[in-house]
């Protein structure tokens, strides 16, 4: 019987760039971008199959993500119909909307939405919450209870 291959990990490491850091494939946001875009287009282009029963009018969903040690990528379709493309920097703590419009040479494009730094966004109990029962509340009714865990004190 034989043993498997041994990879030479050393042969895989990227070369430093003039600046001293690694520079992979996945660490460019541009690379992102592209494979969301993409993903989006092809998501924009695929219609559901139309059956008696299904109404004419309804919005095809699709969505898909992907990510890795510092990006997240998640595209879908809104309600116009346009495809979407989130782009979330899970070190940086920042968000990016795209929308992609298909057609011909005169309205196929790419649209960027927004941008936001969402670092404070996640030190807020609630906001626009319409929760039975708020954080707070909650938090003073497990905490008399004394089932509240030591690191939501």
């Amino acid at each position: 019987m034989t043993s498997p291959p041994q990879l030479d990990l050393d042969a895989s490491r990227p070369e430093p760039t003039a600046t001293g850091r690694s520079r992979r494939a996945y660490d460019m946001p541009a690379w992102i971008l592209a494979a969301g875009l993409g993903l989006a287009t092809i998501g924009f282009a695929i219609e559901p199959p139309q059956s008696e029963a299904t109404p004419t009018l309804t919005t095809p969903s699709f969505a898909t993500s992907d990510s890795n040690d510092r990006m997240i990528a998640v595209t879908g379709i809104d309600v116009t119909g346009t495809s979407v493309l989130y782009v979330i920097d899970t070190i940086e703590r920042r968000l990016s909307v795209y929308q992609a419009d298909g057609g011909g040479k005169s309205t196929a494009g790419v649209q960027w939405v927004g941008a936001r730094n969402i670092d404070l966004d996640f030190a807020v109990d609630g906001w626009n919450d319409k929760s039975e029962v708020t954080f707070k509340e909650l938090r003073k009714q497990l905490d008399a209870r004394g089932v509240l865990p030591d690191s939501a004190r």
